[in-house]
């Protein structure tokens, strides 16, 4: 299984804007806040692995 990380961009309501931080890009993951750890706010650094996101 791959690791991906992530920067949390901005929070609109029940979604958060992620942006990878391991790869060249600017396009941004819209993520349901559901799934990201509760205390996430803008500029929390994310890891994604094993289809679950963890705060680094």
């Amino acid at each position: 299984m791959e690791t991906w990380y992530y920067e949390v961009v901005s929070i609109d309501g029940d979604y958060a804007n992620l942006k990878r931080t391991d790869i060249d890009s600017d396009e941004l993951k819209m993520v349901a806040r559901a799934l990201l750890p509760a205390e996430i706010m803008e500029g929390s650094r994310l890891k994604y692995e094993w289809m679950q996101y963890e705060i680094i």
